[in-house]
């Protein structure tokens, strides 16, 4: 199979989303002026519009109507959480896009799910990570971007590999929309219950053990999850490793992850851990704050309130720091006031949703097996080690 080498620049055009204008938010209101953030992207291969997206006002439309994508760009995150891709489906099509995205368009001679895969793959993200630039904030320039090295195959070969690829990824979008929707149904089981609270009122420390001690000897070997692999929508990490315990936050099957820095706090990077084994210490970044949950909360309680809008309002209003390094602390997270349901509304709660949760880990460990998979494939498909010729379009 013969690979020729060429720039990104030479097979589409890269092109920046808009930051909203200074004083404007988005609304939860719908409309025909959806707005795709950094949060939209994680761990789907076509955006759609759903419940979670927000959108932007008729007037303000206006101002930014230039930066909008079309059915089948290429969108990457270029700021914050960087090297996240996805393609705009047909029901985001002419929707608005972050200034912390580009859109990668006009592709000539490149099969577009081909570079998809390309982006997504260890090669993609090594290219993306050599690339990005910046101490404080992390970011990828749209010039260095452009210069992003591709090794192409003929468009015949694009073509099967991306076929091969993409079999699997119907596979992983079917779990995932399934997730979405048990993810769903608890949210509105958790609203219902907090509905039904009779007035009744406690602080969050009141319910939750805000950074709770969890014992791992230094430098012994154990299951690292780091702020990259926390999703911006689902309770599922994309993955983790093993390592030396060096420091960092710890915790336990049952403790919610929730990240207290800025942008990753904007972008609702969250995590439920129920995925460990027995008695099963992990860590990650500092940067996480971890909610156990007390006697008589189920721990579902806990992951439901970081994912609550009024809860995300408070925490993202309450941070402190110079730009870029903004942070929200523990303690105040453990003032904020959340209605208090009784122990038999709690407990009729928690036997609901921790069924719904199950089934969520279930397909999320499946959809590990297969992005391994798929990531595993790539490299041998891109270098001709499987021969993809017998492959039907």
């Amino acid at each position: 199979m013969e690979i020729s080498e060429v720039k990104l620049s030479d097979v589409a055009s890269v092109k920046g989303g808009k930051r909203l204008p200074k004083g404007i938010n988005l609304i939860s209101t719908p409309n025909s002026h959806p707005y795709i953030r950094v949060r939209d992207l994680n761990n789907k291969r076509t955006l759609e519009l759903d419940s979670s997206y927000e959108f932007v006002d008729d007037e303000t439309q206006q101002f930014i109507s230039k930066y909008i994508v079309n059915h089948g760009d290429i969108v990457l995150s270029i700021v914050g959480t960087i090297g996240l891709v996805a393609i705009v489906g047909r029901t985001l099509n002419q929707a608005n896009l972050t200034e912390n995205c580009v859109k990668i368009t006009a592709l000539s001679g490149i099969d577009r799910d081909f570079l998809y895969y390309f982006l997504k793959s260890s090669y993609g993200q090594q290219e993306i990570s050599r690339d990005t630039v910046g101490a404080v904030q992390a970011k990828l320039p749209i010039k260095n971007i452009q210069n992003i090295t591709i090794p192409l195959p003929d468009v015949h070969t694009q073509r099967r590999i991306a076929a091969m690829l993409s079999s699997l990824d119907e596979k992983i979008e079917i779990n995932q929309k399934i997730n979405d929707n048990l993810q769903q149904q608890a949210f509105a089981l958790f609203d219902r219950l907090l509905m039904k609270a009779d007035n009744s009122e406690c602080l969050v420390s009141e319910i939750a053990y805000l950074n709770p001690k969890r014992s791992l000897s230094k430098n012994k070997m154990a299951r690292c999850i780091d702020m990259s692999q926390l999703s911006t929508s689902g309770a599922f990490p994309s993955g983790w490793e093993m390592k030396p315990f060096t420091g960092g936050m710890r915790f336990t099957n049952g403790d919610t992850l929730l990240a207290r820095i800025t942008p990753c706090l904007e972008n609702g990077k969250t995590a439920y851990i129920d995925f460990l084994d027995d008695e099963e210490i992990a860590f990650g970044s500092t940067e996480y704050i971890v909610l156990a949950p007390k006697e008589g909360v189920p721990p579902e309680f806990l992951y439901c309130l970081a994912r609550y809008p009024a809860f995300v309002d408070y925490a993202v209003k309450n941070m402190n720091g110079s730009s870029g390094r903004q942070r929200v602390s523990a303690d105040t997270i453990g003032q904020f006031v959340v209605p208090h349901p009784s122990k038999c509304a709690m407990r009729n709660f928690g036997s609901i949703v921790s069924a719904l949760f199950m089934k969520m880990k279930s397909n999320s460990l499946e959809n590990l097996k297969l992005a391994s998979l798929r990531d595993a494939l790539l490299p041998k498909l891109m270098s001709g080690e499987v021969d993809v010729s017998g492959i039907r379009l």
